[in-house]
């Protein structure tokens, strides 16, 4: 079996990205770590609680976005993160929409069991 090597540019290309990688882990590693700490170990009230989730979470998709999917806000790169941004929208419209004739079926069956 014959070895590959790769050249100056691709050793570098390869390199950077195996970075790019290495980074991205660590970022996520530590955004999901940080609410499981305070969750166990913290005396924060719910609310900043659920702030601090919330944050860290939405962090933690642009860390993927960024370093595993390669999309950026390069011009190259635009029609990937139009596309996802489009993705997202047809999602939340679907869910969101979905909840809320959910939600309206409920109060209209069920007004004794509202809280």
């Amino acid at each position: 079996m014959t070895r590959h090597h790769l050249s100056a540019q691709q050793e570098n290309e390869r390199s950077s990205e195996l970075r790019s990688y290495v980074v991205g882990y660590v970022l996520a590693l530590i955004l999901t770590l940080t609410p499981f700490a305070l969750v166990a170990w913290s005396d924060l009230s719910n609310m900043k609680l659920w702030s601090v989730i919330g944050i860290c979470a939405l962090i933690q998709i642009v860390v993927h976005f960024r370093f595993f999917l390669h999309v950026s806000l390069a011009k190259q790169k635009r029609e990937d993160l139009h596309l996802i941004l489009f993705t997202t929208l047809i999602l939340v419209i679907m869910v969101g929409g979905t909840l809320w004739i959910i939600l309206n079926l409920y109060t209209r069956i069920m007004p004794s069991m509202l809280p």
